[in-house]
């Protein structure tokens, strides 16, 4: 009868440590930047996997560099899917909220990191607007008179 109870014990101890492995996360954070890829992916557990373009910073020869950000989503992440196809059709910025996982399992995606939430920022790629013009408005021209 102890054996079976050091056992069950064990078994309790290795099904714990598995579940928080894949359940659990390493470090939670946000990220911000354009989307520019999302696909669903996976031949079993079909998961979207996504790519955020980051701003890069000014160098001092004048050149523009920036980064990509690879992610996960859950397919049961509905609303996140939605807002962020939103933003791929719109060419709106987004803020990602996510969470690093200890591991890459396949069954939670090609990444560790998986975005929870989508922040859809309504400051996109639009076109400025010009300045308005400091000339005084046109005024009517007489067409009777002639010269």
């Amino acid at each position: 009868m102890r054996k079976w109870v050091i056992f069950a014990i064990f078994l309790a101890i290795i099904f714990g440590i598995l579940y928080y492995i894949t359940f659990g996360y390493y470090s939670e954070g946000k990220r911000g930047g354009y989307v520019t890829r999302l696909s669903n992916r996976g031949y079993l557990f079909k998961t979207y996997e996504g790519e955020l373009r980051m701003g890069g910073l000014f160098e001092g020869d004048g050149t523009m560099n920036s980064s990509q950000w690879v992610f996960s989503v859950s397919a049961k992440n509905k609303d996140a899917i939605s807002k962020l196809e939103e933003a791929i059709k719109n060419g709106h910025r987004v803020s990602l909220t996510y969470e690093e996982k200890f591991f890459k399992l396949p069954w939670n995606g090609d990444t560790k990191f998986f975005v929870t939430d989508v922040e859809v920022l309504e400051t996109g790629r639009q076109q400025a607007t010009p300045p308005p013009s400091t000339l005084p408005a046109p005024t009517e021209i007489d067409t009777t008179k002639t010269l």
